[in-house]
């Protein structure tokens, strides 16, 4: 039973007493919400919130547009529609184990996965809080980065892939590979204990996905006359258009992953955006020289290529850092498609693994040098130096290329084998995808 609050006030005392203590009382009743609230930091929900919609934009419509504009005039709609139903799917898969998995408490499993605490979100709430975010902020903000990762990977198999099998391995490959990667390094696990190291990226987003496309592709074959036939881009404006969007949307990739409103997220969308630009600059000067002209398609290629190198060091290093990330992924980029399509014969259709994949992992390797502080970084994470961080950057880099690489083997294998084959027919990939396995054409002219 309550006691009334007149009670503890003796009739005898004196006046200005009993008014003081009244004060007192409704004064520490006002503070307890108040001090509830200031839980959550207002600041820092608004700018994830906002990061979260700017990498949800990359995916749909940034990554959409870009890759449709590479690809024929038939198979336009088909990487629209692939892209949107990654979207769709991974989002699910977020909600019913992958969040879960990924960046909770796994008790003693924890170094390897998470819990099955929020399996369906139960107990997640607009109460439930982690850190100074809602909970909500925290899983919405992670979940565009599970959907961004194997949407990466589409562009390594347009024009030939079926929508069914394509659809399959991109949400077993998020839940098989995707997710924990991404506990081992953002959710506490082994990788995170042994202080390697990525700020927005590079390892689990960049490195798995590009290898999980360099694999796909060679396990799915080339497209029907490659590497002699002629494949230009059929719209070059929408591949402008949407690597537009991934550029503006990737400051919500890069400053958001500091989670909080702050410094760090400041530097980051600092250092992103030099990065970008740098590489934007070396890969249009390269092309000019060499083959007489800066094109469109080189000017974003190196701007993307910039992206995803400063990707897990946004954070870690200075301007001048992202100025060295910026030229050395501008300056290997054409190189290492030659390397891919015309040495080794692999049609990676849209260059997923020499602009992604290959730039998450230097980019990776470069944070360990360039995060020192002597070089304007904001330290290292790992014991011994520069040379311990990058064993630490190694290790990371070194297991997530084998277990992606090998997880995707053995999805395509068993799509391949139990799930109607990878492949469209011979005549779907004449006629275009579009039609065949859509019913719809890009164009009604």
């Amino acid at each position: 039973m309550r006691t009334r609050p007149t009670t503890l006030i003796s009739h005898g005392a004196p006046h200005w007493l009993r008014t003081t203590i009244v004060l007192l009382a409704i004064l520490s009743s006002l503070a307890t919400p108040a001090s509830h609230a200031a839980e959550i930091n207002a600041a820092d929900t608004a700018w994830i919130l906002t990061s979260s919609g700017l990498v949800l934009f990359m995916t749909v419509p940034g990554l959409a547009m870009f890759y449709g504009g590479l690809v024929r005039a038939r198979n336009v709609l088909s990487v629209l529609a692939q892209c949107f139903a990654i979207t769709a799917a991974c989002s699910m898969l977020w909600v019913i184990a992958g969040y879960s998995l990924a960046l909770t408490d796994g008790g003693s499993a924890q170094p390897w996965i998470g819990g099955l605490d929020r399996i369906f979100l139960q107990g997640l709430n607009a109460e439930t809080m982690h850190e100074n975010l809602p909970e909500a902020v925290f899983c919405m903000y992670h979940m565009t980065f599970a959907i961004f990762a194997p949407a990466l990977i589409v562009g390594s198999l347009v024009e030939r892939i079926r929508f069914s099998a394509l659809l399959i391995f991109a949400s077993m490959w998020m839940l098989m590979v995707y997710v924990p990667v991404c506990h081992w390094l953002w959710g506490g696990g082994w990788l995170a204990n042994l202080g390697a190291m990525d700020f927005a990226g590079g390892i689990v987003v960049h490195a798995a996905a590009g290898t999980a496309a360099l694999t796909a592709a060679m396990m799915l074959g080339p497209r029907k006359g490659f590497p002699r036939m002629q494949a230009p881009p059929h719209n070059l404006t929408l591949t402008a258009t949407g690597a537009g969007i991934l550029w503006v949307g990737w400051h919500g990739f890069s400053a958001g992953s500091a989670l909080m409103a702050n410094g760090s997220a400041a530097m980051a969308m600092l250092t992103t955006h030099i990065g970008a630009a740098t590489g934007s600059l070396v890969w249009m000067t390269t092309e000019w020289i060499r083959f007489g002209k800066p094109t469109l398609l080189g000017i974003v290629t190196g701007m993307i290529a910039g992206l995803g190198m400063i990707a897990p060091a946004a954070g870690y290093v200075s301007p001048a850092g992202a100025i060295v990330i910026g030229i050395i992924a501008g300056a290997i980029g054409l190189p290492a498609i030659h390397l891919i399509k015309q040495q080794l014969k692999i049609d990676d259709s849209l260059d997923v693994f020499p602009v992604h994949g290959l730039g998450g992992i230097i980019g990776a390797l470069l944070t360990g040098i360039l995060a020192n502080e002597t070089l304007g970084g904001t330290g290292l994470a790992a014991e011994g130096g520069i040379p311990g961080q990058l064993a630490a950057q190694l290790i990371a880099i070194t297991c997530t290329i084998i277990w992606s690489g090998q997880a995707s083997w053995i999805i395509l294998k068993l799509i391949d084998r139990h799930a109607g084959g990878l492949r469209v027919s011979s005549e779907c990939e004449t006629e275009g995808l579009d039609i065949r396995q859509h019913e719809e054409q890009g164009y009604n002219l």
